[in-house]
């Protein structure tokens, strides 16, 4: 192999010590504080922003996938926490509006500060990576393709989300895995 993995490494860690560290404490604190979260993405994203679900869930925290067939409606005091590279997916976009209108709070996760999802956002974590539109703040740079770098970086600052909530919340791995699916 001619690329080394130290070098996808590097750019990860390039990204994440450039995310604002009280970017991601005002939305820990947001999301312990919502009534029930509601989380959103498409492509990539959207499966980053699923494991998320996944992992909120077995922390014991309300949370719902947008699109399925089980979502519930949002309501004023739930949250809607949206994935989104570029800040301007036209599905998202839509969704934060209607979730804005039925009273709800708007989290975004993107690149670009002067995105429409950003603008129209309570809460806003960049993520300097690369994406398809250019953003304000220089992206750190990468050798992978299309948006990889942003979807891999946006996966490790969830989990690191996690973390933040699993220690505020008081939570162990014991109470985790007891919430864990036993269908599989």
């Amino acid at each position: 192999m001619s690329i080394d993995y130290h070098a996808l490494i590097q750019e990860l860690d390039d990204v994440l010590r450039r995310v604002n560290a009280d970017e991601v404490e005002r939305l820990v604190e947001a999301i312990i504080r919502t009534r029930r979260l509601f989380v959103e993405g498409r492509g990539r994203s959207g499966l980053m922003m699923r494991a998320f679900a996944m992992r909120l869930t077995h922390l014991d925290i309300h949370c719902h996938v947008v699109g399925e067939s089980t979502t519930p409606s949002l309501e004023a005091g739930d949250m809607l926490l949206i994935g989104s590279g570029s800040g301007e997916t036209v599905t998202p976009l839509l969704t934060a509006r209607s979730a804005k209108t039925a009273g709800g709070t708007v989290g975004v996760l993107t690149s670009r500060h002067e995105s429409s999802l950003a603008k129209l956002a309570d809460l806003c974590v960049v993520i300097p990576a690369p994406v398809r539109e250019r953003s304000a703040i220089e992206p750190v740079t990468t050798m992978q393709p299309m948006g990889s770098l942003f979807e891999q970086s946006l996966l490790l600052l969830l989990d690191w989300i996690v973390l933040c909530l699993k220690g505020r919340l008081n939570q162990n791995e014991e109470m985790m895995m007891a919430r864990h699916s036993n269908l599989e």
